[in-house]
């Protein structure tokens, strides 16, 4: 594999990665955003429904799920990602959407064994995920002062990944990154930065695409 990453639109990367392909999505409600999400066209989950030829969604959140299956989701199971042995569900997929949550969990080796069974030799799982090394996160949380109080950080992640440190962890659950790319502020996110972070942002990214707003990689089974 090479070391030079492509910069790509993660939104639209994961939509080509599920076109015509049976998707597992994982997180797939976005809770509690789930209602502003579904109103504003923003739900990636009904974005994937376009495109995929089947689609299955877990989540651990049982609001946001009601709310889904409301609005006509189909295929969703109630899910721990450290524990998804539990989930009353027989099936592998093509593709396994695992956007934005692995920074979420505590023990994500026991995420990355517990997906295995839905995965067979052929399976993508593609995690998306903030980058440790993000250029306008470092600028936003150096302007905000406060001793190093304010972090710029969701206030569920209890961790921050690179592609060494991704792939490590990758590498010791027995699996294998076929593709790695660094993805930019989304579009759709653009409108509500200040427009000092996003041209900041631009600058760096345009020098290094390593300092971008995320990272993919897309792995599969040894």
């Amino acid at each position: 594999m090479s070391e030079k990453f492509e910069l790509v639109q993660r939104v639209e990367f994961i939509r080509q990665m599920c076109a015509g392909r049976k998707v597992l999505h994982l997180g797939c409600t976005n809770y509690p955003y789930t209602r502003d999400s579904i109103d504003n066209g923003m739900l990636l989950h009904f974005e994937l429904e376009k495109t995929a030829s089947e689609l299955y969604g877990f989540d651990f959140d049982e609001e946001g799920l009601r709310i889904l299956r409301e609005a006509g989701g189909r295929n969703l199971y109630r899910a721990d990602l450290e524990r998804l042995e539990e989930v009353p569900l027989d099936e592998t997929f093509e593709v396994i959407i695992a956007g934005e949550m692995i920074e979420h969990l505590s023990n994500p080796g026991l995420f990355l064994t517990g997906i295995r069974r839905f995965m067979n030799p052929s399976t993508k799982l593609v995690i998306t995920t903030i980058n440790a090394y993000c250029a306008m996160r470092f600028m936003i949380y150096g302007l905000r002062g406060r001793g190093g109080a304010q972090e710029p950080v969701h206030p569920d992640h209890v961790a921050y990944y690179s592609y060494r440190t991704l792939g490590l962890v990758l590498e010791r659950a027995n699996l294998k990154i076929d593709k790695f790319c660094f993805y930019d502020i989304g579009v759709e996110h653009r409108p509500f930065n200040r427009r000092i972070y996003n041209v900041f942002n631009d600058i760096c990214v345009k020098i290094s695409p390593q300092l971008s707003d995320g990272i993919i990689a897309v792995c599969g089974l040894k």
